[in-house]
């Protein structure tokens, strides 16, 4: 099979295209014929970063066919359609080849009616929104509240908008520009600010004058101010990534009893991760999310042998999702 491997953490110029054989799976795990493979932020940083193997394959999420299980897994599952999280977590093989094996749990049905494009586009971005979201998102349980998401045309923040308005909640989108401005929307995001232009904290608060009661924040330093000021009390800022130091008046965040919570999906308990799994495969099995221009997350595509210019493409902040596709 043909597999992207890197040797050596650096440039996208590391990865290269080889023939390797399938890795049979162990107890409890399974092989996915990968059909499309994810691309995001933290696939080219750990490329950048620390190689813990002698041979990695990068690349956390997927879609595909089960095509062969290990011991204690249900033969049943041959033939399964699933999407993946997490491939090359603490493993050296993650989804930018054409057959994977993973732990069973991370390879979860996929309906028939939801593509692998959907599928592969799951994983990191919509586990991290859920994760902000709260502890459990599902329909009504948001109901009542207001979600402010920063960066609404990203991956996260796309996953989040529609998770958000899946849930129930009052949804406003902050970002930096007309063309992202129509992506938030057609995600679903009740209101959108370009920051860039608007008063970004008299629009939000004219448009939630209760206040915002869950922020999924992007830029944790830049907008600190901004989220002081629409914060309702016991809000809550969810920060998914940093952008440098974070600076806050705690005095005043304080008497409003404001929580800050700050999300790494990778390194949340197995419970919380699982929770987000079941309440992420429930949107969309309701068809809660879509991916594509119309659900304002536009995919941009790649062979598999140009695994490294997909890297590029979302290391250059690509607007939209970048996918791989891994089998002929």
């Amino acid at each position: 099979m043909k597999a992207v491997v890197y040797h050596e953490t650096g440039p996208s110029s590391v990865l290269t295209l080889v023939d390797r054989d399938p890795v049979p799976p162990g107890p409890g795990e399974v092989r996915v014929r990968v059909a499309v493979s994810g691309v995001n932020p933290t696939d080219w940083k750990a490329r950048q970063g620390r190689l813990a193997y002698a041979e990695a394959v990068p690349n956390q999420d997927g879609a595909g066919v089960i095509e062969a299980v290990g011991e204690g897994v249900d033969p049943a599952r041959v033939g399964e359609r699933v999407w993946l999280w997490e491939a090359a977590w603490q493993r050296p093989g993650g989804t930018a080849q054409e057959s994977v094996t993973l732990p069973a749990r991370q390879a979860v049905a996929l309906p028939s009616h939801a593509s692998f494009e959907l599928g592969a586009s799951l994983g990191i971005p919509a586990l991290t929104a859920h994760l902000c979201l709260g502890s459990s998102v599902g329909p009504g349980l948001l109901s009542g509240r207001s979600v402010l998401v920063a960066g609404g045309a990203g991956a996260v923040g796309n996953a989040a908008i529609q998770l958000a308005r899946w849930a129930g909640a009052t949804v406003i989108a902050t970002v930096s520009g007309p063309e992202k401005a129509a992506l938030a929307t057609a995600a679903g995001a009740h209101l959108v600010v370009n920051y860039r232009l608007d008063d970004a904290a008299a629009a939000i608060r004219a448009f939630a004058s209760g206040g915002i009661d869950i922020v999924v924040e992007v830029a944790p330093a830049a907008n600190a101010a901004l989220d002081a000021a629409v914060l309702a009390p016991d809000g809550t800022v969810a920060v998914y990534a940093t952008d440098g130091a974070l600076s806050l008046d705690v005095s005043a965040l304080m008497r409003n009893n404001i929580s800050y919570r700050f999300v790494l999906v990778y390194t949340v308990p197995e419970a919380d991760k699982d929770r987000a799994v079941r309440d992420v495969s429930a949107a969309v099995a309701a068809q809660a999310l879509r991916v594509g221009d119309e659900a304002g997350l536009p995919l941009h595509s790649f062979p598999l042998a140009e695994t490294a210019a997909a890297h590029d493409a979302v290391e250059r902040n690509a607007v939209g999702k970048v996918l791989v596709y891994c089998s002929s």
